[in-house]
Order: C-alpha cells, then sequence, then structure tokens
C-alpha cells in the first residue's frame, strides 16, 4: 500500500513537472516583436496581440481573416502602427494599445510595410514600391500618424530603415532581396547597410567586404544593431557611428535570429528559434520570454479537408488495381474501380512524402519526420492495419526519385545533395552509389532500375552541362557513361523485352545549358528519342525489310537414319541483363519518329515505349506509344499532365 501510493505520489509529481516545463516555454511562432517600456506586441496566425513585459496579460488586437503583420509601438507606448491587407491591399493602420477599430493611413494601390516611427512619434516610416514603374523597387516613405498625404524621404533605394535619435540620419536596408531565407546567400543582393544624411543625402556604407547577409537595422543612441550571417548563422551584430567599430553580440549556432527591435531599458527584443529573447547588448546575454498565447484559432481547429486535389506522387500498384497518392501529408490508397479510399498514415503531427508500392503490391513504403528526429524511410502493410517499420536514411535530409527495385529488395533515391542512395529493405544497411554533377539534377535523375534488379540508370550533368545517361551496377559497384558527352541526354527507360534501352537526346542543346546567363533563353532545342541494342550478338530493331518469296527445300524420299546423340545437358538461362559496352555508340539508334519537345519517356509492355510530347503552344502532353515491331509511333492519348505506369506495364494512369 506505502509503495502504490507512493508511485502514485511520484507519477502526479512528474506530470506537474512536464506540466510546469511545456507551460513555461511559451506559445512559438510568435513573429515581429516590437516593445516599450509596459508591453510587448507581435504577430501570431497573422493577428496582432500585446502583453506585458513580463509576457503576462496576453491580449488580442485584431482578429480578421487578413494578414497583419509588423507593428511597431510608437515612442510613447500609445499606439500600434501595422500592416494590413483587410481592405484588398497591404496599407498602414494604427490602433490603440488598448484595442478598438484601426484607422487606415495609406490608400495607394501598392503595399505599404510597417517600419517604425519618427523618433517624436508624429509619423509612421513604411516602405513601398509606389511611383517605381516599369520595374518596382522599394524606397522610404513616411505619413503622419493623423493621416494625410505620404512624403518620400530620399530617392534612395530603401525597404527598411530606422531613425537616429535626432531624426536627421537614418539606416537603410536598401535590397528587397527575392529570397530572404536563402542561408548563407553571398550573391549581387547583398549591398552594405547605409547611413543616410538626410539632409544633404551622403552616405555611409557600414563595411561589407564579405557580401554577408545584412539587414533589420535599429538605430539605438550612437550605435546601429542589425542582423548578419557573418558568422554563417543570422546573429546580432552592431556598429559604433563615432568609432566604427563592429562587433558581434550574440552567438546563436544553427538557428538564425529572425527579427529584431528595441527594448526596454537599453535591452534589444528578438525572434529566435520561434520563441522571443531580450538580449543585453553590453554581455550578448538572452532571456527568452515565456508568452503564452490563447484564443480562438479557426484554421487550427480539427477538421474534415477535401485533398482529393492536392495528391501529388501518384503511382498505381503491381497490377493497377489500387493507386497510392501524398496529399496534405498523409499517404492515401485509392481503389480504381471497387472499394473504399484508405487513409494509411492519419498523422496530421507530421509530413508523409513520396510514397511507392512493393514490386510484390504487400507493402507500401514511404518518407516522413514523424519520429521528431529527421525524415525516415517507413514500410507499412498495403492495407494500412499493420504497425509501421522504418529505417534511418543517414545523413540525408530527403528523398527524391524514390524507386522500389523490382525483385523488392533495394530502395533507390536522390537524397538533398544529389547523392544516389540505395538502402536494402531487409537490413537498412545504406550506400551512395554515386553523385549528381549539379544540384539541380535533384529530382530529374530519372532514377531507373533495370528489370533484373541489379542496374540503375540515371542522367548526371557533366562539366558542360550536357547530361549523360549513366548505369550502376550493383555487383560490381561500378558506373559507365552509355550516351555521348555532346549530347543532352535524359529519362532514361529500360525495354521489358531485357534487349533494348531508351532515352532521349538533344545535340543542339548548345547555349541553352548555360540557364543562368541570358544567351540561353533564345535556345529552343528539339529532342530525339534512341534505342540501345544493349547485346552485341542482337540485330538492330530496324534492319531493312525486304519481300522475297521463301523457297522450300524439297527432302529426300528416303531419309538416312541419323544417329541419336547424347542429350546435352540443360544450361539454366539467366535472367541477368548483359550489357555489352564495347562499340555501344554503334548500336545506340535514333526511333524512326520525327524530333520534337520531348518531356519523358517510359517502357510499356515488352517492345514498346511510351513518348511524352508537349506541342507547341501548348500546356498538355500528348503521348505516343512506340512498338518496335510496328516500327512507327501511335497516337495514344492527349490532354494529359501526367502518367505513370504500373510495374507489370500494363496499366497506365
Amino acid at each position: 500500500m506505502k509503495n502504490s501510493a507512493y508511485l502514485r505520489g511520484l507519477t502526479s509529481l512528474v506530470l506537474l513537472l512536464i506540466t510546469t516545463f511545456s507551460w513555461a516555454q511559451g506559445t512559438r511562432l510568435l513573429r515581429e516583436p516590437s516593445m516599450s517600456a509596459q508591453n510587448i506586441v507581435f504577430t501570431y496566425g497573422s493577428d496582432i496581440w500585446i502583453s506585458d513585459t513580463n509576457g503576462q496579460n496576453v491580449k488580442r488586437i485584431t482578429s480578421t481573416p487578413a494578414v497583419e503583420s509588423n507593428p511597431h509601438l510608437s515612442p510613447d507606448g500609445n499606439w500600434i502602427a501595422f500592416s494590413s491587407n483587410r481592405s484588398g491591399n497591404t496599407a498602414i493602420y494604427v490602433v490603440s494599445k488598448n484595442g478598438g477599430t484601426p484607422t487606415r493611413l495609406t490608400w495607394h494601390p501598392s503595399a505599404a510595410i510597417v517600419r517604425g516611427w519618427s523618433p517624436d512619434g508624429s509619423k509612421i516610416l513604411y516602405s513601398s514600391t509606389r511611383d517605381t514603374a516599369p520595374t518596382s523597387y522599394s524606397r522610404l516613405w513616411t505619413v503622419s500618424a493623423q493621416g494625410g498625404p505620404s512624403t518620400m524621404i530620399s530617392g534612395q533605394w530603401g525597404f527598411d530603415g530606422s531613425y537616429s535619435a535626432n531624426g536627421r540620419q537614418i539606416a537603410v536596408d536598401k535590397m528587397d532581396r527575392w529570397d530572404v531565407e536563402w542561408r548563407n546567400y553571398r550573391g549581387g543582393q547583398n549591398t552594405p547597410l547605409i547611413i543616410l544624411n538626410l539632409s544633404n543625402q551622403n552616405e555611409e556604407l557600414i563595411p561589407n567586404p564579405d557580401r554577408t547577409f545584412d539587414i533589420k537595422p535599429l538605430w539605438i543612441g550612437n550605435t546601429v544593431y542589425f542582423l548578419s550571417d557573418r558568422d554563417w548563422t543570422m546573429n546580432v551584430w552592431s556598429y559604433d557611428t563615432r568609432s566604427k567599430a563592429l562587433k558581434q553580440i550574440t552567438s546563436f549556432e544553427g538557428t538564425d535570429v529572425k527579427d529584431l527591435n528595441a527594448g526596454a531599458n537599453g535591452q534589444l527584443i528578438i525572434e529566435q528559434n520561434g520563441y522571443l529573447h531580450l538580449v543585453n547588448p553590453s554581455d550578448g546575454s538572452t532571456t527568452q520570454l515565456n508568452i503564452n498565447v490563447i484564443g480562438d484559432f479557426p484554421w487550427a481547429e480539427t477538421k474534415w479537408e477535401n485533398v482529393s486535389n492536392r495528391a501529388t506522387s501518384v503511382s498505381l500498384s503491381t497490377t493497377g488495381k489500387r493507386v497510392i497518392m501524398e496529399a496534405r501529408g498523409d499517404i492515401f490508397s485509392v481503389p480504381v474501380e471497387f472499394g473504399d479510399p484508405r487513409n494509411l498514415t492519419q498523422s496530421s503531427d507530421a509530413a508523409d512524402r513520396r510514397p511507392l508500392w512493393s514490386p510484390k503490391g504487400d507493402k507500401i513504403a514511404w518518407f516522413s519526420d514523424m519520429s521528431g528526429d529527421g525524415y525516415r524511410l517507413y514500410f507499412t502493410d498495403q492495407d494500412g492495419l499493420s504497425e509501421p517499420t522504418s529505417f534511418s536514411i543517414g545523413e540525408s535530409k530527403l528523398a527524391w526519385e524514390a524507386t522500389w527495385s523490382p525483385d523488392g529488395k533495394h530502395i533507390a533515391f536522390v537524397d538533398d545533395d544529389v547523392r544516389i542512395r540505395v538502402i536494402n529493405v531487409e537490413t537498412g544497411n545504406i550506400i551512395t552509389a554515386d553523385v549528381g554533377g549539379s544540384n539541380l539534377d535533384r529530382g530529374g535523375t530519372g532514377l531507373v532500375w533495370s528489370p533484373d534488379s541489379k542496374k540503375l540508370a540515371y542522367a548526371k550533368a557533366g562539366s558542360n552541362n550536357f547530361h549523360r545517361i549513366m548505369i550502376w551496377d550493383s555487383e560490381t559497384n561500378n558506373i559507365t557513361p552509355l550516351s555521348n558527352e555532346f549530347a543532352d541526354a535524359y529519362s532514361p527507360a529500360w525495354d521489358n523485352d531485357k534487349k533494348h534501352f531508351y532515352f532521349l537526346a538533344s545535340t543542339d542543346v548548345a547555349l541553352g545549358s548555360g540557364w543562368a546567363n541570358t544567351s540561353s533563353m533564345t535556345a529552343s532545342p528539339s529532342f530525339a528519342a534512341y534505342v540501345v541494342v544493349l547485346q552485341k550478338d542482337q540485330d538492330s530493331p530496324f534492319i531493312p525489310k525486304s519481300d522475297e518469296e521463301e523457297v522450300k527445300e524439297e527432302k529426300p524420299a528416303e531419309e538416312e537414319k541419323k544417329e541419336e546423340k547424347p542429350k546435352e545437358e540443360k544450361i539454366e538461362k539467366s535472367d541477368a541483363i548483359q550489357i555489352d559496352f564495347d562499340g555501344i555508340d554503334r548500336r545506340t539508334i535514333a526511333l524512326p519518329i520525327s524530333t520534337g519537345n520531348y518531356t519523358s519517356l517510359a517502357a510499356g509492355p515488352a517492345g514498346s515505349v511510351f513518348l511524352a510530347e508537349r506541342p507547341a503552344g501548348t500546356f498538355s502532353i500528348t503521348l505516343q506509344k512506340f512498338s518496335l515491331d510496328k516500327r512507327k509511333a501511335d497516337e495514344f492519348l492527349t490532354g494529359v499532365s501526367q502518367f505513370t505506369i504500373s510495374p507489370d506495364g500494363k496499366k497506365m494512369l
């Protein structure tokens, strides 16, 4: 009895500690903080919220379906300026910190984004691309807190800014970057922050010799604080406007600081790792604010969602009786004719991706982050009733183009670093077969197993940006190119007759291979389909035909009795596909069809291949079926967006 009471008490204590710890963490994803001596405002769920400086007394200021952002408390702490698209376009609004109906201040069709207040609190600073046609760029404007016309403070580009204490200068981030989440970007959009003299427009550049990502300028006293990834993680830095000294304030590793603003009593307030923190700029110490947001969030309620129009990664089962697909983070099995759809994963708290059927049709595999420790490869029975098992995918972060070998023993995929990975589905052992030639190859290698499950074919970019078809042999670990290095080849496919192989290629890509330069814009290459005769003892499928009369050989009236020959021992024929690489370029033959804008091809029944062509001026695909016996392509389907063929080559979706 004493032990039972002790255990009950211990359990209660543990639950209390867990509950207390969870509560102490606070609500995550609080964004865009601004702070006064009495309050903190921030956004959560695209609404404006306010709390005391200790995180208590949290109150919702706005509650609309609109996106409200960039709240800034006035210098006296009584007003909140923010941006909202509640009226159709993004405009500036102001509202009392106690709540109420916001007042709209700007009416120009171009979006206006709040950046702060003038030091005396009479004006709101914002950025807008207004009046910059034909190519838009942001500039800084002000509008009276009471409303009225806006005034442009400088013709200089200005995406973000912060006034000096006397209002005579402003720290400016001029660049509106097209991808603010591109970590460690070092390109031309990284421009130095500017200290702009508003009386004479003279500029002083904050040193940025390595083209680092410097954003969110904040001027306090004689110091300009800003966010920078100079140490490869976005942290708070400072620039002393008198001594010109740069100093790193925070030293977070791994997770970037996302926002920065002035706090109370000389502190800074930042957003990092989904939480708000106070920063002491003198020593860089940080204190997390535990703010708990409680409210009515219709967008987060449990509800039924129709995901039928969001299906991706769709493929047919082995014989085409069911379809597997990913939709909104769950994996579904859908019957082609009879039966009910099945949600195999039912995991609202996980992202389930890239499902595929086993060749026998008894198992489903997919990639999921349900473990909370990165993506893993999961398996379950096709009916979804068994407990899933999983394997780690090692250093790979996610998978593209996953494909199951026909013998069911391995799954191959391309990972985030364009490594071609092969995992043993029995042991979980994983190897790297090859590495792509460019990160642009990810998702476009056309990775495909041979029918004997011993080889992988894929396209790999070379140093000239042209792709070659490569063959990886699992038995020897050798990699051999199949196509010529001066042709851009892709979309490999194995014929189910095990004698032929197909791919698409062009020899007039030329400057089109340089995707990042303007010369590639005018390139309009055409592609041809090719067949490779894999064995040197096989005839070409296109040997010229000739109609000839058949002459029957007459047999003698009496045939001499032939001596009986001893029975030869039967040699078991191997199912392995043999590829004679010697002279294979002489056995690579263009299919007798016109060149065109072919997008992909896929093997059909033995001796046939399907070609997908996008005719000029259309977005849909026309499918043609080419038969080696007929030596011609026949139109199969029109108006196609995507297609997939069942593993037995008999059905198409």
